[in-house]
């Protein structure tokens, strides 16, 4: 009996993993383009120079967003803590004032981060809070709240990935990105 089963099961592997020798048909055949086709490219063209236009107005405006993203700086903060220090509240003032000045047609995205120490969901929160105490911050410097969107990467975003003090404080900040 079983060596009824165990040569029914062994031909069923057999059949169902049968390989196929049919080659995949491949179509050669050219066409000729018809003139209602070749209407649709030249205003599709004709679309493309109109849009390479706004393109570069565009293109200015992203030059300049991030000529002033690069002014603004990091914030840095101790290790498992999310409060500003005194040192780092200076650079959140400049950051306002960019913010009310070069940068108002802008929204702003923090991004807070964390060192490796600590569990993925406690990063997560930690780099929220992080991200919070900065927008709050911003908020009492005159920034539109509404203007202000925050995310956490946790742990997942290093700067730096070595084992030391150095590294880990480098990971303990939140970014400044600025959004159309």
């Amino acid at each position: 009996m079983k060596s009824i089963v165990l040569s029914s099961v062994v031909t069923a592997l057999l059949v169902f993993s049968g390989c196929s020798t049919k080659e995949p048909a491949v179509d050669n055949k050219t066409e000729q383009v018809a003139s209602p086709v070749a209407q649709e490219v030249e205003a599709v063209t004709t679309e493309t120079v109109a849009s390479e236009n706004s393109t570069i107005s565009s293109s200015t405006d992203e030059l300049s967003m991030n000529a002033i993203e690069s002014k603004l700086p990091t914030i840095y903060f101790d290790f498992d803590k999310y409060n500003i220090k005194p040192e780092m509240q200076e650079k959140i003032d400049a950051a306002a004032e960019l913010g009310k000045t070069k940068a108002k047609s802008f929204s702003i995205k923090l991004e807070g981060n964390c060192d490796e120490w600590g569990s993925d969901e406690y990063n997560f929160a930690l780099g929220l809070k992080r991200a919070n105490a900065v927008k709050k911050a911003l908020v009492t410097d005159g920034i539109d709240a509404s203007r202000i969107s925050m995310v956490s990467y946790g742990e997942s975003n290093p700067v730096c990935t070595e084992h030391t003090k150095e590294c880990w404080a480098k990971n303990r900040r939140v970014n400044f990105k600025l959004l159309p």
